[in-house]
């Protein structure tokens, strides 16, 4: 924990090899998610003292259990907004900031089965799959947010945008071609196929 960065990213490549040539099972506590994920072949990730999930790094990625384990794995971490819930047959949209976010029927069959219409739940996305492409907003009509850009962070290969909409704090990962600057307002879509949705009281997941 004292080392430095370029020195931790060496000692986790050290300790990685040391564990392929032991080929024994290794126990390491770490608060650090980047260190869980790239060490782990699983993960049990603690609040409290209470264990939350036990599982791959990739299935913890890409189907946490509940509200702490998706804003815990994956850095920039994953983005929250509150959201209405409203059903309209069998088609669910997520109401926030003046946007109605279509849910794929997959997703939408959950919180229908779930009696969440007219009910807040927390909608979750991840930096990566909030896309600024003109030729992936022209595809996704049915997520399209717009907000103003206060951050512009470069990174060499892509870009965080930082950006608030609807009373939270958001951040898009996104192609370093792009041509959104500071101060620009700027429309992005949700990969609809890649939205979270948490039970607003329990935290729990309703769909990953």
């Amino acid at each position: 924990s004292n080392l430095d960065a370029k020195l931790r990213g060496q000692m986790r490549i050290e300790i990685s090899k040391l564990h392929q040539r032991l080929g024994t099972t290794i126990i390491y506590v770490t608060h650090d998610q980047t260190e869980a994920m790239t060490l782990g072949t699983r993960i049990v990730v603690m609040s409290a003292g209470i264990v939350q999930q036990v599982d791959t790094p990739q299935v913890l990625y890409d189907t946490p259990c509940n509200l702490f384990v998706a804003g815990f794995i994956g850095s920039p971490q994953m983005n929250f907004l509150d959201a209405t819930c409203k059903v309209n047959g069998n088609k669910v949209a997520l109401e926030v900031g003046g946007a109605a976010i279509e849910l794929p029927p997959a997703k939408a069959k959950k919180l229908i089965e779930g009696g969440y219409d007219g009910k807040t739940v927390v909608l979750g996305i991840r930096p990566e799959d909030v896309h600024d492409e003109p030729m992936f907003i022209a595809s996704s009509p049915n997520t399209v947010i717009e907000s103003k850009i206060r951050v512009y962070e470069m990174l060499g290969a892509e870009v965080y945008l930082y950006f608030d909409y609807a009373g939270s704090s958001m951040t898009a990962r996104v192609d370093p071609r792009t041509t959104a600057r500071t101060g620009d307002t700027v429309k992005f879509a949700f990969d609809a196929e890649k939205i979270h949705v948490f039970d607003k009281e329990t935290e729990c997941t309703i769909t990953n």
